[in-house]
């Protein structure tokens, strides 16, 4: 069985992949978030659906494996995926005073709603998820702020309003949180002095202006020569964390580049075998960006059609049956200066009854792939495509 960190990275791709479709901008999402959404949802989910959304989670393998009874691999996988969230959380959640990184996990309940003991036990257990009784039933609204403010105060004010006005009714039974929050300093901050107002080119014809701040310093550093780009990695403080970044050579060059690589590619080119240190002369534009996305169409382009479905097996989560997905909501934001970056996402669930000599030059003055990697779970907190700063 894959690490969760390497199955989530196959399926983030896949899923920026069918977002990139769709969004001519930026695009910018957590797949930690999503993939840890995925996770509490599959404690509670049985069957065709539990089977479905393992394949987010696992991949296989082992030959062994594929002689067992199918009950027996779903348990197995399933058990393995739940160690490994706990594990991923708890590394993640580890002090440190270099960075603040935080993901937290909350469910809201219909207060009168008879959920199974053992599914409250298993998200409390496995993804430090409490649950929190609120009146769906008769204060639809009210609960629906009262959710928003939580993923406010979870995002240091960041996410706002992750559930829209109407989108939960006193059909809601259950919402389901995910938050992530990360606010980090590079190891080398960038001077503000070195920071000038430069072109940024959306394509061949057309550029906005963005401030482009710079620094010539030793960088993890590989050139892919066959794909005409390069990639560099830009560590935190303690080196916990880092952005990597992936810079074609070409303006326009970033479209045939992501129709190009794989998954797996992107995790061999940015293993640490893979890249050495450089003298780079990095050139990175100051940052703001926003996403927010209804998902559950794009998961379907994914492979995810029953969780979203009535026909939806959630026996693992109620005492009594009829519980299903209504949306799955998320939204991120963005801010990188000199000093370090901020970034934050919020994940909702909702469930219904029915350069010099010296230095390679990285001039990331035209579209470019960035993620932010956890180096300890190998997980990646935040990915995206910067088209437009």
């Amino acid at each position: 069985m894959d690490s969760l960190g390497t199955a989530t990275t196959r399926f983030l791709f896949h899923l920026f992949k069918e977002l990139n479709k769709t969004n001519d901008g930026n695009v910018f999402f957590s797949p930690v978030g999503i993939s840890t959404a995925f996770g509490m949802i599959l404690l509670g989910t049985r069957g065709a659906t539990a089977s479905e959304l393992q394949k987010v989670l696992y991949s296989e393998q082992d030959t062994e494996s594929s002689k067992m009874k199918s009950e027996e691999k779903e348990v197995r996988h399933t058990e393995e995926i739940y160690h490994q969230f706990q594990k991923l959380l708890t590394e993640i959640s580890n002090f440190s005073t270099d960075y603040d990184l935080i993901i937290n996990n909350r469910l809201f309940g219909e207060k009168t709603y008879l959920f199974l003991q053992k599914y409250i036990d298993y998200v409390e257990k496995y993804y430090h998820a409490s649950l929190e009784p609120v009146d769906f039933l008769n204060a639809a609204d009210e609960s629906r702020k009262k959710i928003n403010s939580w993923v406010e105060s979870q995002t240091n004010e960041k996410v706002k309003d992750l559930f829209p006005e109407g989108s939960l009714n006193s059909s809601t039974k259950l919402v389901l949180i995910n938050t992530v929050y990360f606010k980090g300093l590079w190891n080398r901050e960038f001077k503000k002095e070195n920071t000038k107002e430069e072109d940024f080119w959306l394509n061949k014809t057309l550029t906005k202006p963005v401030q482009m701040m710079a620094q010539c310093s030793s960088f993890s550093f590989t050139l892919l020569e066959d794909l005409q780009a390069k990639i560099v990695g830009i560590p935190y403080k303690n080196n916990d964390l880092s952005m990597f970044v992936l810079l074609p050579n070409d303006i326009d060059g970033l479209e045939k580049i992501i129709d190009k690589i794989s998954p797996e590619e992107l995790v061999e080119w940015t293993s640490p075998g893979h890249l050495e240190q450089r003298q780079v002369d990095l050139r990175l534009p100051r940052l703001h960006v926003e996403d927010t996305y209804e998902l559950e169409p794009t998961l379907g382009a994914v492979g995810i059609h029953s969780a979203f479905s009535e026909h939806a097996d959630y026996s693992g989560m109620p005492a009594h049956s009829g519980l299903h997905a209504q949306n799955f909501l998320h939204r991120s934001s963005l801010v990188v200066t000199e000093e370090g970056v901020e970034a934050t996402a919020g994940t909702g669930v909702g469930f219904t009854v029915s350069s010099a000599a010296s230095c390679e030059l990285v001039h990331c003055n035209h579209p470019f792939l960035f993620f932010i990697r956890h180096r300890d779970s190998d997980s990646i907190l935040f990915f995206g495509k910067i088209s437009s700063p």
